[in-house]
Formats: C-alpha cells, structure tokens, sequence
C-alpha cells in the first residue's frame, strides 16, 4: 500500500516523493551507470538524466514491473545511449584525424572511477583492461555480463530489467564470458 501511494506521490510531482526516490534509489542508479560507464563525472551526468527522464514519464509508469526493475532499465538504456554516442564521436574523430582535420585527441586515460562495489580489482591498469574489454563485447552480452557480475543481480533480475529469459540471459553470459576470454588472451599475447 505504501508503494501505491510512493507512485501517486511521484505522479502528482510532490517534492517529499522526489526527496524519497533520492534517498533509495540514488547510490543504485549511480553505480549502475558507473558499471557501465567506468568515469565518474560522465556516470554522475547520466545518472542525473536518469532522474529526470523518471520524473518526465514516472505518469506513463504502468506497475507492469517493480519500480526498482523499471528503474534500472532507465539507467542500463541511458548509459549505452551514452556509450553510442561516445562511440560515434569517436569514429567522427577518427575520420576527421585522416581526412586532414584538426580535432586533438584526447590522450588523457577516460577510465577515473575503480572503487565501484563490484569490482575488487588490485591495479587500475587491470580494471581499465577489463572494461575496455567488456566494451567491445556485443550490446546484449555486455548488458546481462554487466548487470550480473559486476552489478551483482540475479539472473531473475537481470531478465527483469533485459526483459529476457532465464535461459537467454545463460547463454548471452556464456557467450560475453566465450568473447571476454578471446579478448584477453590476444592482449596477453600481444604485450610486449
């Protein structure tokens, strides 16, 4: 009952309900996008657009799911629109650097932020490795391997925010873990 009346409190904008969706969902949403974007001032920057796109269709907000289910799907689809446009401003650059442009490169290491829960990594080179890795895996299999190993969901709750089976989010880990490893092991390999 009290979770009806939470969801009446978001849809007719009281400030106690915002102050309320602050307190508990914060931290999550934060370190959710912090998994998947590993810098701290893009993942703060995401999980504030996160609150706003809440706050902008908390009234289309059907109860199909749990809040907490739907709000993290929020937070996974905001971070890898990120991350695509990331992707696309790269490639931009890359083209601009051969056709003669003049956009500088930014050197700088993009990877700030390895006191995320998840990861208990012991160097900062290892954690930056492991991310740039799991972003080169396929969109769905680096979703599900995000949410479950470094996030720390279930597989019951991975499906609920990937909207996916049990047995398809076995498979996509499996194949993410099939990948991670062909990833690495040719870094390895190739290391001087």
């Amino acid at each position: 009952m009290q979770d009806k009346q939470f969801l009446e409190d978001l849809r007719e904008q009281k400030q106690s309900a915002y102050s309320r969706l602050l307190d508990e969902y914060q931290g999550k949403v934060f370190n959710t996008c912090l998994s998947f974007v590993p810098n701290k001032e893009d993942a703060e920057d995401i999980a504030q657009e996160v609150f706003i796109e809440i706050c902008n269709s908390i009234k289309k907000f059907k109860g199909n799911s749990k809040l907490s289910t739907w709000i993290y799907r929020i937070s996974v689809n905001k971070s890898l629109e990120f991350i695509r446009k990331k992707s696309t401003k790269k490639r931009f650059g890359f083209m601009q650097s051969i056709t003669g442009g003049d956009i500088p490169i930014d050197k700088s290491t993009y990877f700030t932020e390895f006191d995320h829960p998840g990861i208990q990594l012991e160097n900062k080179e290892r954690s930056e490795l492991l991310f740039n890795a799991i972003n080169k895996l396929p969109e769905a299999q680096k979703v599900v391997f995000t949410l479950h190993k470094v996030d720390g969901m279930s597989y019951k709750e991975v499906g609920e925010v990937t909207q996916k089976s049990i047995s398809s989010i076995e498979s996509l880990l499996f194949r993410a873990k099939k990948n991670l490893q062909k990833i690495l092991t040719e870094y390895y390999k190739n290391e001087p």
